[in-house]
């Protein structure tokens, strides 16, 4: 409102300025139309002057031509008068040219004065044109000026009234906005008065209310509380803190992130190791071809080997933190133990990687010293080793800030808690320059293997094992740079100040909880959980007195229960055994009849071909005896039928019974399967039997 009061008072000002200016400027418009019609006034005078005075040069004009045609006259009546004159007397003559002397001097003294009055006429003519046209002109220019002064005023005045009306009409608007503005807070002021009376009512009573209350539980807790823990801060930090469960879940979210990317470093580094392990072993010098390797490489691969026992525990240890972090407790840097054990694991990962350092250089040089090797190639190997080294350095780097963090959740923690920000921020660093290593290494590296590929002695099995390390820095390189964006993107949730809550509910923003917190607020909801939980059925009074008698009354203690107990457990431990044993003869059996049944078939196939060898005799003829009825193809005797051979000279052979016994074997083999079935069925009866019984025994042992 007072903003709008403001605005209105400067366009009042303004209004009441331009409203001076205007009648300012109507002023000089009125002053310069008196001037403009003055100067009128005194044009028409001059043109009145310039056309009388016009008139009289006419008028002079007209006599001097007058007068000029009367002196033309009479010079030609002297003319006439001179040639018709003769001489006469001299008298006369005299008398005559006295008389003609005195008229053309008085002629001429009248010509001259009419020629000088002429002439004066004529320069004040010409003095009174010249100075008419300078007035003119002036007057001109001078009404020029004002026609133009005058439009320019008349434009200045339509714009500034053009203005004037857009201002005053926009004013207007305003008024009648504000209008309606002020009648909307002055309804609003009304409902808020009566509001405030309301909430006055309801704070009076909630006074009344609290007061009572206030002093209900100071008689409580004079009563009945023997101290209070929150003057001490080093119980209050034992105290469980109220929080924001979506920090938490968002901490879940971060924490579920970043355990995937430490899972793809570890595997990241895992193939790198893996593969530098096995380029060792083909170059310089192939394994694969019988020739043993220097000593050197066979440490180093050796050392390679065992990447899997630094990175495996590294990423076992980060996935069981980030398992331990639950939605229903709040995790910080003094609550997370875990963190502890990933900094660990980390710390003897990049001690092993100080230790691969040296016989890295011994492994480069010893490459460098190849006849085979230029100078381009050896300068390559030491950028490579460079790289290495910036690798290494930067991750001890890393490792000491996840030490310091680690160090937050152990009492003999000396970092103040204002500096974790600035640590959070150092590391993001840290992952950034590691990215910026990373892809250096795999720069320097794709140089030396495109010159080592050129070389005479390079393999398809060195150039398949580069590209294999090359895709393992590949996948470094974008790894450590999602880890940097990660670390960037989640600085301010990282270095944000968790707020905590007191038993009175209000935030306490500098408080810090201990490290044994999340362990006693898990005992405590187990045994609040114990205690909501519904008590078992109880068994009745008399029931137990009877089971009671029972049970004193048995002539069977506990010892002679646990002696059973054995027993049956030793018995169930034979019967398993036979079990297996004819389990195994059961099997032994399977395979007898199935290579008796092979035998059988077999001998079935050698009867038919010498059947078919006996048909095919000249002079053997095979007929069956007349009392032999036809079998049918399906019956298995069909296959031993008797054989009878009937030559010409000897007449008709008797049958030959070839009979193999078959149909014993099969129903001895189905005796003896159908025996050791029954035999392992009531095997798995008495087992079954026996773990009942032993399940009741223990179960009375337990009572």
């Amino acid at each position: 409102m007072s903003d709008l009061q403001t605005k209105y008072q400067k366009l009042a000002q303004e209004f009441a300025k331009v409203r001076a200016q205007n009648q300012v400027l109507k002023k000089a418009v009125i002053e310069e139309q008196a001037k403009q019609n003055d100067a009128k006034e005194q044009l028409k005078v001059r043109d009145q002057k310039i056309r009388k005075f016009e008139q009289e040069l006419d008028s002079l004009t007209f006599r001097n031509q007058q007068l000029t045609k009367r002196v033309n006259f009479l010079q030609d009546e002297l003319d006439i008068h001179e040639s018709k004159g003769g001489k006469k007397s001299k008298n006369k003559d005299m008398d005559n040219a006295t008389h003609v002397k005195t008229s053309p001097n008085v002629i001429g003294e009248e010509l001259r004065g009419k020629i000088h009055e002429n002439e004066t006429l004529h320069k004040q003519l010409y003095d009174l044109s010249e100075e008419h046209r300078k007035i003119v002109t002036e007057l001109s220019s001078k009404l020029a000026n004002l026609e133009r002064d005058s439009s320019q005023h008349h434009s200045v005045i339509e714009a500034s009234e053009k203005q004037f009306k857009e201002t005053l009409e926009r004013l207007q608007q305003e008024r009648a906005r504000m209008e309606v503005q002020l009648q909307a807070r002055d309804k609003e002021v009304r409902e808020s008065l009566g509001r405030a009376e309301q909430c006055s009512e309801e704070l009076r009573r909630t006074k009344e209310e609290l007061g009572s209350k206030l002093s209900w539980a100071t008689r409580i807790i004079q009563d009945k509380l023997p101290f209070n823990d929150e003057e001490l801060p080093e119980l209050s930090r034992l105290n469980v803190p109220a929080h924001d469960k979506k920090h938490q879940h968002r901490s879940m979210e971060v924490m579920g992130q970043a355990s995937t990317l430490v899972k793809e470093l570890c595997a990241g580094l895992s193939n790198f190791h893996t593969y530098t392990e096995q380029r060792s072993k083909i170059f310089p010098i192939d394994s694969g071809t019988g020739m043993p390797i220097s000593q050197v490489n066979q440490k180093f691969c050796s050392h390679l080997h065992e990447n899997a026992s630094y990175l495996r525990p590294l990423e076992q240890s980060f996935a069981a933190f980030n398992e331990s972090t639950r939605d229903d407790a709040l995790t910080t840097l003094e609550t997370a133990t875990g963190l502890q054990d990933v900094a660990a694991k980390f710390s003897k990962y990049v001690a092993y990687l100080q230790k691969l350092l040296p016989y890295q250089l011994l492994s480069i040089e010893e490459e460098c010293h190849l006849s085979t090797c230029s100078q381009t190639l050896e300068s390559r190997n030491m950028e490579l080793h460079a790289s290495l080294q910036r690798m290494s350095s930067v991750f001890t780097t890393v490792e000491s800030y996840v030490s310091l963090l680690a160090s937050a959740s152990t009492t003999s923690c000396e970092c103040p808690q204002a500096n974790f920000k600035t640590i959070y921020e150092k590391l993001a660093e840290s992952f950034t320059n590691l990215y910026e290593v990373m892809k250096d290494l795999s720069k320097n590296y794709n140089f030396k293997v495109s010159l080592e590929h050129q070389l005479p002695i390079a393999s398809q099995k060195l150039k398949t094992t580069d590209e294999c390390v090359v895709s393992s820095l590949i996948s470094l390189v974008t790894c450590t740079g999602k880890i940097s964006n990660f670390m960037k993107t989640n600085l301010d949730f990282f270095t944000r100040p968790v707020g905590y809550g007191n038993s009175m509910g209000s935030s306490v923003g500098g408080q810090s909880t201990s490290p044994c917190v999340p362990l006693l607020r898990q005992r405590a909801v187990a045994f609040m959980a114990a205690l909501t939980k519904p008590c078992p059925e109880t068994v009745p009074y008399s029931t137990a007195v009877q089971n009671q008698r029972i049970l004193l009354s048995s002539t069977e203690s506990k010892e002679g229960l646990a002696q059973q107990v054995a027993s049956s457990s030793s018995r169930i431990a034979r019967l398993e055994q036979e079990k297996e044993h004819w389990v195994l003869e059961a099997q032994l059996m399977q395979i007898k009849y199935d290579r008796e049944m092979q035998q059988k078939e077999e001998n079935s196939e050698k009867s038919a071909e010498l059947e078919s060898v006996l048909k095919g005799q000249g002079g053997v003829t095979i007929k069956q005896s007349p009392s032999q009825d036809k079998i049918p193809p399906s019956t298995p005797a069909s296959k031993h039928d008797d054989i009878a051979q009937d030559t010409s000279m000897l007449g008709t052979a008797d049958k030959l019974a070839m009979d193999f016994g078959g149909s014993d074997e099969t129903s001895r083999e189905n005796m003896i399967k159908s025996h050791y079935t029954s035999r392992l069925l009531e095997l798995r009866t008495h087992q079954q039997i026996c773990d009942s019984k032993g399940v009741n025994f223990s179960a009375e042992v337990c009572h």
